[in-house]
């Protein structure tokens, strides 16, 4: 369902009630766009926006981890550097690892969110309470999501995401309060 301003209040409920956001990489956190040199290393672009969505979401008690299908110094680099613990690079088969992190943190998988862009991303989308997904994410996707982004991956996706759950568990106000007062 499109983050529109017409959000289905069972949406809204599960929203509420999200402990971990888990993300992957590629589509998500990046356009998805693998850059090389002429040497062979690859660049990735990420949107400084959702860094600091993920930073306040963090500062307000909001799990956040990342599960990604590729394996990249670039990601691993970005991901520590935003203060995030669970980082799993190179894995397709997700949901057992979002089992795993579920258990570190002590929730259940209905409070649990996911975002995702692509295939790789069903498994785990259909596992836990509150599946999103980023505008152009993959059309098979797009149905499994509960919430979509209005924003493209890459492109402050993950900040709106970030955004609407915040308001769903009633803390946006008193983060934009630390922010502009």
């Amino acid at each position: 369902m499109p983050s529109d301003g017409a959000i289905d209040p069972a949406v809204l409920a599960l929203g509420r009630d999200v402990k971990l956001l888990i993300l992957d990489v590629d589509g998500v956190l990046t356009d998805g766009g693998l850059i090389y040199d002429h040497q062979g290393h690859i660049s990735k672009r990420f949107h400084v926006q959702d860094g600091l969505g993920i930073k306040i979401a963090q500062s307000l008690g909001l799990g956040i981890a990342v599960i990604t299908g590729l394996n990249h110094g670039a990601v691993e680099k970005r991901v520590r550097e935003l203060g995030i613990e669970e980082y799993h690079a190179g894995h397709v088969d997700k949901v057992p690892l979002m089992e795993g992190i579920r258990s570190r943190f002590g929730c259940e998988s209905a409070q649990i969110a996911y975002m995702g862009d692509d295939w790789v991303d069903a498994g785990v989308m259909q596992a836990v309470g509150l599946p999103m997904a980023v505008a152009n994410a993959q059309p098979e996707i797009l149905r499994l999501a509960k919430w979509v982004s209005r924003l493209h991956g890459g492109q402050g996706a993950v900040r709106e995401a970030i955004m609407f759950l915040l308001r769903c568990r009633g803390q946006f106000d008193a983060a934009w309060e630390k922010w502009s007062g």
